[in-house]
């Protein structure tokens, strides 16, 4: 993915071949940044609930806007 201005609350994948973990997952974004974003994972296989990862933009593509977040992740708790 190009760089773009990303926000709090878009949802991204993660190229497979990326990373053997993460890769292929959806990540919603909770800080973007100048290289790319951090954000969060639903683990539902490992049974671990949400994991944070930092992923550069050449290594996500953009999917879409996630309706419901992580309230600790949202300033306004939506």
């Amino acid at each position: 993915m190009k760089k773009c201005e990303l926000k709090i609350g878009d949802v991204v994948q993660i190229a497979p071949s990326h990373d053997p973990l993460f890769g292929g997952h959806f990540m919603v974004v909770t800080e973007p940044k100048s290289w790319g974003a951090q954000g969060y994972v639903v683990m539902l296989d490992k049974d671990k609930g949400l994991a944070y990862y930092r992923c550069k933009f050449e290594h996500m593509e953009y999917v879409g806007k996630a309706i419901w977040i992580n309230k600790s992740d949202s300033e306004s708790g939506e």
